[in-house]
């Protein structure tokens, strides 16, 4: 039973495809607040590099789950889950509609599927981190494969991070990785799913500029401020992209240019396993970015009026 409360939608897609924009503008029409759902946002201080909408731009509405964390914590998707589920909550109490964005898809199974996870254990995390640094992901990518096939079919090899979390949730339970994955099935709080998607190649030409604009605005110097506060001590934020790339700069491992197209690939890359991930999920309605109507489509599908796989 979905509890009383306005029934939230989600506007999930791959990186620049203009799910900020689209968010908003369910927000200002339905009366909503905007829920973050973008891994890298949570952190202080990154707002360049993960084209962060500036206060003054968000039209006055509420926005939550950004700046919530130090680039020295750790980002937990267990954590998230808690927070923003309250955050949801809290919104629809309000009367409000909850507008969940962003393309974290860990973070999206987390918040809107039944999902409990496995206790971490400090120790164990810290002895696989360090096999991790030591050995680098690939080769820890073969030890997953020696005692989970099945979980490494499906971490990229260069994942380090969802590498060492799944050997530490087969250490800790005994049990292969899967079965602590969630289950899908009807989403949290009836929640109307959309995403949003555009050519290949306009998408690859709008990361492209994207990424343009942001070492433009500044990504370089926003790096070298955010080192002063631990960036390099940090365990995740450090390795997102754009951070990382200009943190390799910085070192001597390349000059600025390579790590604009470093940057741009790394987009792209990570763009081809948003798509392939939320295609997967056949309660999205896909709509497509450059639509004239693509709000009128996505205010259908916030009214349940519109539902199923598109390609628009």
């Amino acid at each position: 039973m979905i509890a009383a409360g306005p029934v939230p939608v989600a506007v999930l897609g791959p990186t620049a495809a203009g799910k900020s924009a689209l968010a908003l503008d369910l927000a200002e029409r339905l009366g909503g607040e905007i829920v973050n759902c973008d891994a890298m946002q949570l952190y202080r201080g990154m707002d360049i590099g993960t084209a962060k909408l500036p206060v003054a731009e968000r039209r006055g509405i509420a926005h939550h789950q950004l700046d919530v964390l130090e680039v020295t914590d750790t980002a937990s998707v267990a954590a998230y889950q808690t927070a923003a589920r309250a955050d949801v909550e809290a919104i629809r109490a309000r009367g409000n509609v909850p507008v969940i964005v962003g393309g974290s898809m860990m973070y999206i199974q987390a918040l809107l599927d039944d999902w409990s996870f496995p206790d971490t254990d400090p120790e164990v995390r810290a002895r696989f981190e360090a096999r991790l640094a030591d050995l680098g992901p690939a080769a820890l990518h073969t030890e997953l494969a020696g005692v989970d096939a099945d979980a490494a079919a499906k971490i990229l090899p260069s994942d380090g991070r969802r590498i060492v979390r799944a050997l530490e949730v087969i250490t800790l339970t005994g049990r292969p990785y899967a079965a602590s994955m969630p289950t899908i099935g009807a989403p949290r709080w009836g929640t109307r799913m959309l995403a949003v998607d555009r050519d290949t190649a306009e998408l690859d030409a709008r990361i492209a500029a994207r990424t343009a604009q942001m070492f433009d605005a500044g990504l370089l110097g926003e790096v070298r401020a955010l080192i002063a506060r631990g960036l390099r001590e940090g365990v995740t934020a450090r390795r997102a992209i754009g951070y990382a790339q200009v943190l390799a700069h910085l070192d001597g491992e390349y000059d600025l240019d390579h790590a604009r197209e470093r940057t741009t690939i790394g987009t792209r890359r990570y763009v081809r396993r948003q798509r392939s991930w939320l295609r997967r999920d056949g309660r999205i309605t896909w709509l497509g970015g450059a639509d004239p109507d693509l709000l009128g489509r996505a205010l259908a599908v916030a009214a349940g009026h519109e539902t199923g796989a598109r390609d628009d």
